[in-house]
């Protein structure tokens, strides 16, 4: 390629960056060959890096545990001072759903109750605390 193509590429490749500025240097590379340039990747690679092209990553949000103007995640301190309760759904073979009901102390991380079933009544998860609570003591949180 001589110095005066290699410069018509050069601001080429420019152009398709200015104007397309969420495209990378492989969709303008697929650009330039549908417009019939002669240009391997890895020259368009090389122009891009060259010419600063390339665009910073969008930084990660950190996400935030708690919605704003809640109240600070309680930490367990001691054996039955937080118990948490957790609802899991997983479907079978033939498509029916199973759902899970579990009761974890969250210090001791003791899975305390496992409840499987197709359904998981409000009266089914209240009886399941209440037989916990006839074998441990009451937590401090629920």
């Amino acid at each position: 390629m001589s110095a005066i193509e290699e410069q018509k590429l050069l601001r080429r490749i420019r152009e398709l960056a200015r104007r397309h500025v969420r495209w990378g240097r492989r969709l303008v590379y697929r650009r330039l060959r549908l417009e019939g340039w002669t240009v391997n990747h890895k020259r368009v690679q090389r122009i891009w890096r060259e010419e600063g092209l390339q665009r910073p990553l969008p930084r990660r949000r950190k996400r935030s545990r708690l919605p704003s103007g809640k109240r600070e995640l309680l930490r367990a301190e001691y054996p039955h001072h937080v118990w948490a309760i957790d609802f899991q759904f997983d479907q079978t073979i033939d498509g029916r759903t199973l759902k899970f009901l579990n009761v974890i102390d969250e210090y001791s991380r003791l899975c305390l109750a496992i409840r499987v079933g197709r359904r998981c009544k409000a009266a089914e998860v209240i009886d399941t605390i209440e037989e916990l609570l006839k074998l441990y003591p009451p937590p401090t949180h629920l």
